[in-house]
């Protein structure tokens, strides 16, 4: 055996034959990788190791990534496909087998993530396909029952948003999926639409009958029969409320119509009203100085002078005619205390002088009777002129006198 054989056979992977061929050790046998002329057997195994390195350092680069990165599956098996059969054709010397073994592992494993990568790509495709079926359940329910449009038609928009960004799912569901997606939107336009179409007619009609409503309340604008007028008005404003509302531009003229009347009619009564209370204010002034000349009659210390005084006062009392309503229960309930003062002080009396009491009750029945019939005679001219101010203050005076003359006939009937 000569020095180069020597040289060679200490290698466990390859030897160098003496024709400069180089071989390569394996389970299987010596297989040739290569020539060597150019120099000693050493440096063509050193070389051919060089060559194994590059070979194992692939095998371990392609290791980190499979571990390491999410490689995809088929990728990561191509290149394992690519290594073995680098390997299995490699001009290299080496542990072959042992990069064949690692390769081995390695498909092993990029199995494995191929069933994790599938397994998580199904629970993908099952979670998009429940959002996606909640997203078309809530379109077609939107469609069905919202009647919010604008909102609906907004939900409705951040769905297909929604249904964008989710993960795909096998064709045939997805298409399903999306064409009773699109019917649900279709069917909430044409709700929409048939809705606002109705409400266009409605609101039509409540034009029209606000445009009658206007046209009688300019109609009666002018009137001077206050109190039926204002009446009319209050039914008129009730009927408005009643029927419902027109668009936003023909309510607003239509308002503005029906205010003005409104206005122009309560302002001309209010200016009137005005000037009677400035007139009834005097009457008002007369009748402050008559309660309290009738007050100076208490203490009621002589029956017959506070009668005289009292019915003295009642006579110009009547003669001053109406006051301004605020002051109207005040100043008749001051001279009703009076009279009731009276009255007591002459009961007193009464059973003290019998006849002069019946005189003195049968005086104030007849003053009454008399005063009711002024106001009865003062009524009939108000309702002849249709002053519904002074009919009113005519009949209030009535009830008041009537009362007062049921209680003094009661009185005189007591001294029969």
């Amino acid at each position: 055996m000569d020095v180069r054989e020597d040289t060679v056979s200490t290698d466990p992977w390859g030897r160098v034959d003496d024709d400069g061929t180089v071989y390569v050790r394996t389970a299987e046998g010596e297989r040739a990788v290569g020539s060597w002329q150019a120099g000693e057997p050493e440096e063509a195994l050193a070389y051919f190791h060089r060559k194994y390195d590059e070979l194992a350092g692939q095998v371990q680069l392609l290791e980190q990534r499979v571990r390491g990165t999410d490689l995809a599956p088929a990728q990561a098996e191509a290149s394992i496909v690519k290594l073995r059969e680098a390997v299995a054709d490699a001009h290299a010397i080496g542990d072959l087998a042992a990069l064949t073994a690692r390769l081995d592992g390695l498909t092993e494993l990029v199995g494995q993530r191929r069933e994790e990568v599938k397994a998580a790509r199904e629970h993908a495709r099952a979670e998009a396909r429940s959002v996606k079926e909640r997203i078309v359940a809530e379109a077609e329910r939107i469609a069905d029952e919202t009647t919010h449009w604008k909102s609906g038609g907004e939900r409705l928009r951040q769905l297909v948003e929604e249904w964008k960004a989710a993960d795909r799912i096998d064709r045939v569901t997805e298409a399903a999926l999306w064409k009773r997606l699109s019917a649900a939107r279709t069917a909430f336009a044409k709700r929409r639409k048939q809705y606002f179409a109705g409400l266009d007619e409605q609101r039509e009609g409540v034009r029209a009958a606000k445009e009658r409503i206007v046209a009688e309340a300019e109609a009666i604008a002018d009137s001077t029969d206050w109190g039926a007028t204002a009446a009319i008005y209050r039914e008129l404003m009730q009927q408005w409320k009643n029927a419902g509302r027109a668009s936003r531009e023909a309510e607003d003229e239509l308002w503005a119509r029906f205010k003005g009347a409104q206005d122009q009619f309560f302002q001309a009564r209010s200016a009137v009203f005005a000037e009677r209370d400035a007139s009834l204010a005097a009457n008002a002034q007369v009748k402050e100085e008559l309660l309290a000349e009738a007050e100076k009659i208490l203490p009621v210390t002589d029956v017959r002078t506070a009668r005289n005084t009292l019915r003295h006062v009642l006579e110009r009392w009547e003669a001053a005619g109406p006051v301004p309503r605020e002051q109207r229960d005040r100043l008749e309930g001051g001279l009703r205390k009076v009279d009731e003062a009276v009255r007591k002080a002459e009961d007193a009396e009464w059973k003290r002088s019998n006849p002069e009491a019946r005189a003195r009750a049968q005086s104030t029945v007849d003053q009454l009777r008399t005063s009711i019939e002024q106001l009865e005679k003062r009524l009939s001219k108000a309702q002849a002129a249709g002053r519904a101010k002074d009919i009113k203050e005519a009949e209030e005076a009535l009830i008041a006198r009537r009362s007062w003359l049921e209680e003094a006939e009661r009185t005189l009937t007591e001294f029969s």
